[in-house]
Formats: structure tokens, sequence, C-alpha cells
């Protein structure tokens, strides 16, 4: 089998440098989701059923855009017109979602109207945001595949800090961070505006300095014979023979993404009523009176541009933690400790009242983030060769999505437990739980056993 040549550091950023803009739609999105149904009128009980749509797209977008790009050759490339349609469509939507509020119809109108917005602003998402992991296992030799995630974790944690700082930016200029009740604040609407408009300016940059090898050359380069580029792929035949670590990597996925998808649906409300003091107000919810934070409050949606701090701050924990983690060669190690270290973070914040110690909370999360986002893809890739490596990656996918469909379907009925009768709901005790789950993952580390080329 030819070995595929080795690259410059600026052709390793060149392929991955598109994922810069699609991670800045991607935090915006993780950062103002529960932000903006909470502001529509959501339950706080309801907000995790609002997160299962965009992994349910995952899950089921990810592995069509893998087959279907395992068989495309174009002049184009082979996993860039995917890239560029997902982010055409992104950028339409990104334009649509925050006005759900701003339309002049009823709430549940509104609610609907912004839940089909965040179905298709994931799924163009996901489409666009694959082909940039299957482009380092095409075109990036074994030896550089540590050092081309990486590149890419740090590009999408750089991007993730953009998207979280835009609405608490455009708040210190001076655009409005608060609106009539049921309509999303300017401030984040801008923050949409402004990320579509870079996303794609980032896309048409990969576009323009990459060109992925052709089918004669990817088929040396990665060992394919003729035979076997006319093989038809069958999904289930596929995950019967899958690696080992794929399913090893796998299990540790589900405690970590499950985690971080608690992070995401209740860090708003917990920062809003531990830290912020948001003042609560008595809300008619399906027939039910509840106490609830007053989202039109100035606490609460100061709260919410500071949640988008923290996220910033996370972000800059993984870019640093990302630079440490290539130092290490034992790779099972290096993943463990970054788990515990963000499980330490989430439980930290149910002790933690000022707000800027919460850097602190938010660095450690970051640890665990970095790991998340570099290491599974370097061990499943290293054990995978052949022509199905885009089915693969969308199939792993299905590691990351399953957690969090599972974990947006039971938020809801562990806040129940906690919450009592006339008391606001605790939404902070769902990030305690994050942080035990991060520590069941790190247990689970000890399971992956890394093997190169596992399948042909």
């Amino acid at each position: 089998m030819k070995q595929i040549p080795d690259k410059s550091f600026w052709q390793l950023w060149n392929i991955s440098f598109g994922f810069f803009g699609v991670q800045i739609a991607y935090a915006l999105q993780s950062a103002n989701i529960s932000r903006i149904f909470s502001t529509l009128g959501a339950d706080p009980h309801n907000l995790s059923y609002f997160w299962i749509l965009p992994p349910l797209a995952g899950i089921i977008v990810q592995p069509i855009i893998g087959v279907l790009s395992d068989k495309t050759w174009t002049r184009f490339g082979r996993r860039i017109p995917y890239l560029f349609i997902g982010a055409l469509i992104a950028v339409l939507v990104m334009c649509l979602l925050p006005n759900a509020g701003s339309l002049g119809v009823g709430v549940s109108a509104a609610m609907i109207f912004g839940l089909f917005s965040l179905m298709f602003l994931d799924t163009s998402i996901n489409m666009a945001m694959q082909p940039f992991k299957m482009m380092v296992g095409d075109m990036v030799n074994e030896k550089q595949k540590g050092l081309a995630y990486s590149i890419q974790s740090f590009l999408c944690n750089a991007g993730s800090l953009v998207g979280y700082l835009f609405p608490l930016f455009f708040a210190y200029i001076g655009i409005k961070n608060v609106a009539p009740e049921g309509v999303v604040p300017d401030s984040v609407i801008y923050s949409f505006y402004i990320g579509a408009l870079i996303l794609i300016l980032c896309v048409i940059y990969t576009s323009l300095k990459v060109k992925e090898y052709p089918p004669e050359e990817y088929a040396e380069y990665h060992g394919i014979k003729h035979e076997e580029k006319q093989e038809k792929s069958n999904v289930f035949k596929l995950l019967a023979k899958a690696p080992k670590v794929f399913w090893t990597v796998g299990l540790v996925q589900f405690f970590c993404w499950a985690a971080f998808m608690f992070m995401w649906t209740y860090t708003n409300g917990s920062v809003a009523l531990n830290v912020f003091d948001a003042p609560t107000v008595e809300r008619l919810v399906n027939g039910v009176q509840r106490i609830v934070l007053d989202t039109k409050s100035n606490e609460y949606q100061d709260a919410a541009n500071w949640v988008g701090m923290l996220f910033a701050i996370q972000a800059i924990g993984s870019v640093l933690w990302a630079i440490a983690i290539p130092q290490f060669k034992n790779r099972k190690l290096i993943y463990a400790l970054s788990l515990i270290l963000g499980g330490i973070g989430f439980i930290s914040v149910f002790f933690i009242h000022d707000k800027y110690l919460l850097f602190v909370s938010f660095l450690l999360i970051g640890c665990a983030w970095a790991a998340m986002l570099a290491l599974p893809f370097t061990l499943l890739t290293n054990a995978l060769t052949g022509g199905h490596m885009g089915t693969y990656l969308g199939l792993f996918n299905g590691t990351i999505c399953i957690p969090q469909i599972v974990a947006a379907a039971l938020g809801g009925s562990i806040l129940h437990i906690f919450t009592k009768t006339g008391q606001v709901s605790p939404e902070v005790n769902m990030l305690v739980i994050a942080g035990i789950l991060l520590f069941i993952g790190a247990c689970c580390v000890s399971l992956i056993k890394e093997k190169v080329h596992d399948i042909q």
C-alpha cells in the first residue's frame, strides 16, 4: 500500500479551516437554544426535549453523508460538495431561527417554527461538519493524524470562543440585550447573522484551498483493490465487522456526550439562579402553576450572556489542553485524566456562587472537551483502512448522538425528581450528574484496546 505523504502544517490547517466557521454556528446553537426557547415560554422541565431534535438529525444525516460521500467523485472533490451544501443551508436557517419570536404569531406557533428551524440548522451543521473529519481520514497519514485532529480541535475551540462571546460583545457595544416577552433579544439575533457570514466565508476558503485525492490515487493510498471499489456497502455488515475500538471508544462517548447535553441544556438556568439571583415568576404551564425564572428580566439575560463567557472560557481551556494532549504518549491515560478533570469542573459549579470563580470550573470542563474532540477520532481512524472510512465515521457519530438523545429524553424526568412543589427547579443538580457521568466515562477508558488496521 502506497504511503500518504507528509503534509506541511498549513496544508493540514487548510483541510480543517472551514471547521472554524462551522463551529461558530454550532456554538451559537449550543449556547443559545435553551435561552431562545425559555424566552419563547418553554417550561424548564421540557427544555431537554427541545434538544432531542439536533442529535436525532445527526444520527440520521451523518451516516448517510458518510455512505454517499464514500461513493462520490466529482471535479469539486469527494467530501467538499456535501460540506458546501450543508453550509449554505445552515446560513439560511441561522438567519431564521432567532426570529422565531418576532413573527407576530402565538407562543405555540413560534415554538413550532423554532423547532423546525432548529432541526434544519442541526442537520445542515452535521452535514457541513462531518466532511472535515472524513478528509483527515482520507488525506493524512497515521503519523500526522494526531496533529491534524489537534489542529481541528484548536479551530473548533477557537470558533466556539467567537460564537459564545458574540451575544456578550454585541450587548457590550450597545445592542439591546432584553426584549419584550416571547421575543429574542437583538444581541442574539445579530450574533446569528454575523456567525452565518463567517461560516460561509470559511467554507469557501477550505473549498478553494483543498484538493482531494482523485479515485485512483486514493485507492493506492488506502489499499483498495479494484473489486473493493465495486463493492456495495451494507451498513449492518460493516457494523458487524467494526473494530473493537469502535465499540469501546463508543462506550466512553456515551457518558461524555450525555454529560455535555446536560451542560448545554441546564447551564443557563443554573447560572441565572445560583449566581445572578434572577427573579422568579408564577406561570401557568400545561395547566399547572409553576415557579419559573423570569426570562425577560435583566438578571436572566445577563446570566445568559455570562454563560456565553463561561463556554468561551471552556473553549480556551480546551485549546490549551489540546496543545498538551499530543505530548502524552499514553493516549488512554490522558483521555481518562481529561474526563476526570471535566467531572470535577461540573460538580464544582454546585458549590460556586461567584461568576468569576466559575472560570475555574469551565477551564476544567474544557479539558474533557479537548479530549472528546481529538482522541476518539484518532483512536478510530488509526484502526481503519479501505474504502469505507466515511461510512464508519458516519456510523461512529451514533456514539455522539445516541447519548444526547437519551439524556434529552430523560433530562426533564430527572429534574422533576429534584424539584419541590412551589420552588424553582434546581437545574444545577443536572450539572452534578454530568460530572458523575464523566467519572464513569473515565473508568470505561480502561476497556479501550488500541490496535492499528483492524479491518481492511
